[in-house]
């Protein structure tokens, strides 16, 4: 399957992004999902998805450190579109130990720390839900950081063996939300209260008008560095 990412780059080029998830649904079944973090992006890829097939595979992360509008928003999207995403936590055992061990907001010591706080709460249950999976997709695009600049439609994501699929990748911010007030796609009340990017209620704070769209998410870091983990691999 690696060898087929050129291929298929190349073969939807100019596809739209329902044509490539309509694509890729068809290709792997049950063996493709949805990543949802229940950013805008995701829940533009939530609404084609389950108009393609309501029963495909769509997931999220809890943390544990989430903020209360995103838990309302798992709540009305699934209600919205009749569907159950699947929740993955990470271990309790795991996270009550570091937390003991490293202070409850050990993110904001350093890097590393916080970094292995990002492993513990998201790539740990990132990883359990893969299992049984040959291809996932995600709502990255490439205007959203200095570090996604390089996404493309189809990569090959060595770090965990699997296809991973952007639809998005070229779609601009404002593609993003008129396709949300076009569709009435539910989206996180935060969103316009200044936060344009939206991860643990820690780590997340709302940006000014001029500053980069992530400039909120781990803010006392360098924008190069501001990756969990979940897409920063080697392709």
């Amino acid at each position: 399957m690696k060898e087929k990412v050129e291929q298929w780059n190349k073969q939807l080029s100019k596809a739209t992004a329902e044509e490539v998830l309509e694509f890729f649904i068809n290709e792997f079944g049950n063996k493709v999902a949805l990543s949802s973090s229940l950013g805008a992006e995701d829940q533009v890829l939530t609404h084609m998805v389950t108009a393609i097939n309501k029963k495909a595979n769509i997931f999220t992360l809890d943390t544990g450190r989430l903020f209360p509008e995103t838990y309302k928003l798992i709540d009305d999207t699934n209600k919205k579109y009749g569907i159950k995403i699947r929740v993955y936590f990470p271990k309790t055992e795991q996270i009550e130990e570091c937390v003991n061990v490293n202070g409850i907001n050990l993110f904001y010591d350093s890097v590393e720390n916080r970094k292995m706080c990002c492993n513990l709460r998201k790539i740990g249950p990132l990883k359990r839900a893969f299992s049984g999976l040959e291809a996932w997709i995600c709502g990255l695009r490439r205007d959203q950081a200095v570090t996604r600049f390089a996404t493309r439609k189809v990569e090959w994501d060595e770090a965990n063996g699997l296809l991973k699929i952007n639809p998005l990748n070229d779609w601009t911010e404002k593609d993003v939300w008129d396709y949300i007030k076009v569709n009435d796609i539910p989206y996180n009340e935060l969103h316009d209260k200044g936060y344009p990017s939206i991860g643990c209620q820690p780590c997340t704070r709302a940006i000014e008008p001029d500053e980069d769209v992530r400039a909120g998410r781990w803010w006392w870091e360098q924008p190069e560095s501001k990756e969990c983990g979940l897409h920063n691999q080697k392709k």
